[in-house]
């Protein structure tokens, strides 16, 4: 497993924190690593997935069928060339704004999934997504494992808090859409979100945009994020890529080309 570290940005008062920030999926990198050789493993309570066709949905090591019981979602089960974007922040580092300005220029909503720390040091950002369009999902408020979580009370409490930030921003209520840290889950959590009332959003399609000092280049992000595109796909991002916010525009001209439309995850199949 990956370990990040990062002593300041996503919570200064809270010391050091493992995941720099909200780098969602340190376990699926190891996974698509060893089936990228041919090995097969498995990662319970950890979001993995298995790439074995392109212009296909992978295999995730739990079904659409069983997310489904919970409300949740890892891709939309459709033929049609849709496109569900959403993007994990826990600080901002001056991305932001241009990956807004790309995604009105396409006329492309997407689902901002943030932490505490982001809504109080950037309400205006947090203000623009929302007067332009998209979504703002709920990250839990300081980002733990909440797998590790085992009462409904203190599972609550981290969505709650977040819920409470973002309408004294906003005025608004928070639109009932939760994205694990780290992809990290359980049963019961998965339980305990729809008992709240929230829809639990994984992603079928990300690639390793998280090291602010080692990004990928152009061509390692589209070698990812073009062969396995494929209909239905959430695609996560990390609005704190530098790589991303330079290539999103070709990135969203490119799937276009090949027939993509992007939706709300307001959208999504139930």
């Amino acid at each position: 497993m990956i370990i990040m570290v990062r002593k300041k940005g996503l919570f200064k008062t809270l010391g050091t924190l493992a995941v720099a920030g909200v780098m969602a999926f340190a376990v699926l990198t190891g996974i698509a690593a060893m089936q990228d050789q041919g090995i097969h493993t498995s990662a319970d309570g950890n979001w993995g997935l298995s790439f074995q066709q392109e212009g296909a949905a992978p295999i995730a090591n739990a079904s659409a069928e069983y997310l489904a019981k919970y409300d949740g979602y890892y891709a939309a089960a459709t033929e049609k060339k849709v496109l569900y974007l959403t993007f994990d922040a826990g600080y901002e580092n001056g991305y932001t704004e241009k990956i807004l300005d790309v995604l009105k220029k396409h006329d492309a909503p997407a689902a901002f999934f943030l932490v505490g720390n982001y809504i109080q040091t950037s309400p205006e950002l947090v203000k623009r997504m929302v007067a332009e369009g998209h979504l703002v999902g709920n990250h839990t408020y300081t980002h733990p494992d909440m797998s590790e979580i085992s009462t409904k009370d203190a599972f609550a409490d981290e969505l709650a808090q977040l819920e409470t930030a973002y309408k004294e921003v906003t005025g608004q209520e928070l639109p009932r859409y939760y994205r694990p840290p780290q992809g990290k889950y359980s049963e019961a959590n998965l339980k305990m979100a729809k008992e709240l009332g929230y829809k639990t959003i994984f992603w079928s399609l990300a690639y390793v945009d998280w090291y602010e000092s080692d990004q990928p280049t152009k061509e390692e992000a589209f070698d990812k994020l073009v062969p396995r595109v494929h209909p239905g796909a959430i695609v996560l991002l990390h609005s704190t890529s530098k790589t991303n916010a330079e290539i999103l525009d070709e990135l969203l001209t490119k799937w276009e080309d090949m027939g993509y439309k992007f939706q709300s995850l307001e959208k999504l199949p139930s």
